[in-house]
């Protein structure tokens, strides 16, 4: 019976049951095959411990131009992002926090990935097959970015992918039928590749074993001026897109596509984005600036196209925005109130940075004129969107 019990117990240790060590102190460290060579490095951390005791990995990439990017496979977030200015000296253009528990106690999703929905669900409802599906509701009296818990509060299970020219992290996360009031368990893979033309590119497929509705996106923050120097007013952009959508004052659009020319929102061609934020223009006011979904002019729909362009005249830094999708929507940190100090203990005040989310349209579930975002059991939800950085000497606006 000793004998037994003995043999048990050293059965229990062999597989680290009664291990001493705390959660956070656990080895995180994905292992890359050695057969595999690369020209980029790759190095994982640990980042922190949610509530529930799990434990986030923070994988570190560089590439042959220095450029290096971080991101954790909590929510998917891209913590860091340094590029060389026209000087060649390297400074982060992404906000976001020094470590965990900064994004766990306050985060307008900085970075992430956002799903099922990005953007907003007009009430927190709609209609499928005949059928009413109550959302979470989490933005005023609508459903915005996923919900309560979204996509972005989650951990992923992530691989790595090494090529000669480019590494890859494969992120995958299983969301169960009815989270968050959405119909189907959504088998989700979003896989952030970088590689030596200073590009970030954002794959998303998704398949479900019922009709729902899935529109995901990434949830970066962006200030070319590098580390965070001052506003975003002083950048200069270009979006492809005779047409946005208008809304109404809980930012739901209300079904027009309203032609640009004329109004504060044209940056068909370079235009500063200080330029016109505080007109007298009753969207601008609803917005508190730009907080607006634009529609691009696609030369072929799902092809990988560039449509859009953002410049900072004093760093020289330059961002091409290449994607799939219909619409981008462009937002210029308008929540943002300096009550959140990010990296490096910068406080991030209105304006401070601007995002550019690629997607389809807002509320698209309960408008039915707009692209559909439905995806049916044996169907494939596929996606993609590029961010390259670059630079020149001289920024014209």
């Amino acid at each position: 019976m000793k004998q037994t019990i003995f043999c048990t117990l050293f059965y229990l240790l062999s597989l680290g049951f009664f291990s001493c060590q705390p959660k956070q102190e656990e080895d995180k460290t994905v292992e890359v095959p050695e057969e595999i060579k690369s020209n980029l490095t790759v190095n994982t951390s640990f980042f922190g411990t949610l509530p529930s005791g799990d434990t986030a990995t923070l994988f570190t990439i560089k590439n042959q131009d220095n450029m290096e990017v971080k991101i954790t496979n909590y929510g998917g977030i891209i913590t860091s992002v340094l590029v060389p200015d026209k000087d060649g000296k390297m400074e982060d253009v992404v906000l976001g926090y020094d470590n965990l528990e900064g994004y766990l106690k306050s985060s307008p999703y900085f970075g992430a990935i956002v799903g099922r929905y990005g953007n907003r669900i007009a009430n927190g409802k709609f209609m499928l097959d005949g059928k009413e599906y109550p959302l979470a509701v989490n933005n005023g009296k609508n459903h915005l970015h996923g919900g309560l818990v979204g996509f972005d509060k989650v951990i992923w299970e992530t691989e790595i992918e090494k090529k000669e020219n480019s590494v890859a992290l494969k992120m995958k996360y299983l969301s169960k039928d009815m989270e968050e009031g959405y119909p189907g368990n959504l088998n989700v893979e979003v896989i952030y590749t970088i590689d030596n033309e200073n590009a970030i590119a954002i794959d998303y497929i998704a398949t479900t074993d019922k009709t729902t509705h899935v529109n995901l996106t990434n949830h970066t923050y962006f200030n070319l001026t590098g580390d965070v120097k001052r506003d975003i007013l002083d950048h200069s952009l270009m979006l492809k897109a005779d047409h946005y959508l208008p809304v109404d004052e809980g930012l739901i659009p209300t079904g027009e596509l309203r032609n640009v020319e004329g109004t504060p929102f044209n940056f068909k061609d370079f235009q500063k984005i200080g330029e016109e934020i505080n007109a007298s223009n009753e969207q601008i006011k609803l917005g508190g600036g730009y907080d607006h979904c634009w529609v691009f002019n696609r030369q072929t729909p799902n092809d990988l196209e560039i449509l859009g362009e953002l410049k900072e005249p004093t760093s020289g830094r330059v961002m091409q925005l290449f994607t799939t999708e219909p619409a981008v929507q462009f937002y210029t940190g308008n929540f943002l109130d300096g009550k959140i100090t990010g990296k490096m203990d910068k406080v991030y005040n209105q304006r401070f940075a601007l995002c550019l989310e690629t997607q389809h349209f807002p509320d698209s579930p309960n408008h039915p004129d707009f692209p559909s975002t439905v995806l049916k059991p044996g169907e494939k939800y596929e996606s993609s969107t590029v961010y390259k950085f670059s630079v020149e000497k001289e920024v014209g606006n």
